[in-house]
């Protein structure tokens, strides 16, 4: 997933040269609100769902491979289940690993918003935040997509028919079913991770203040 430089943490306290806090309080504002786009930026969920796709792609390469052996197994269709396989296996390496790195670049992500919002406190600026529209962004269809995946996955084998599903078929589904599941899981987390940051940084006043 293409994307631009997370932004360096704070520098340690030791050689830390602003001028006043008003200076301090610039530079993190700056920092966190770059931060905050690239972590949960709803073009980012797109692109998530994009890789995903292109690793189902190459899923549905990969169990059209096994039908060519599980149904015809002539050589003619030996080797176009070889060939269709690898044209798979060349689709969910690539993607899978784009997957595996956004992961790790979104725990960088994260952890560096921690290490800026630590740094001092704003609350004028960092209530914006707190705002759960973006989380809704992510959670909701998120949500709704890891359902979908848990019911694929557990359906359709409890729905096959000995004769009448192949086994290659069944798996075929299962595997959808799981990247549903896992594509979900990946924007839930995602969702609740930042939501559960952001009222942090601002704390909510307590009941016993407005009396």
């Amino acid at each position: 997933m293409p994307s631009r430089a997370v932004p360096p943490p704070p520098p340690p306290a030791e050689i830390r040269a602003w001028p006043d806090e008003e200076a301090l309080l610039a530079d993190r504002a700056r920092a966190m609100t770059e931060l905050h786009r690239l972590s949960i930026d709803p073009k980012r969920l797109v692109l998530l769902w994009l890789t995903a796709v292109g690793f189902a792609t190459g899923w549905w390469l990969f169990g059209a491979a096994l039908r060519f052996f599980t149904e015809t197994p002539s050589f003619p269709d030996v080797l176009l289940g070889a060939i269709t396989g690898a044209i798979g296996v060349g689709c969910m390496v690539p993607t899978g690993i784009v997957i595996g790195l956004g992961i790790a670049r979104d725990a960088e992500v994260r952890d560096r918003l921690r290490q800026w919002s630590a740094l001092a406190c704003d609350p004028a600026r960092d209530t914006r935040y707190g705002a759960p529209a973006l989380s809704l962004v992510w959670f909701l269809p998120s949500f709704l997509l890891c359902a979908l995946g848990l019911w694929v996955s557990f359906t359709v084998p409890a729905g096959a028919r000995p004769g009448e599903d192949t086994l290659a078929g069944v798996v075929l589904l299962m595997g959808f079913g799981l990247i549903l599941w896992l594509t979900g899981l990946i924007g839930i987390a995602k969702a609740v991770s930042h939501y559960r940051w952001a009222i942090r940084l601002v704390p909510r006043p307590s009941a016993g203040a407005h009396r």
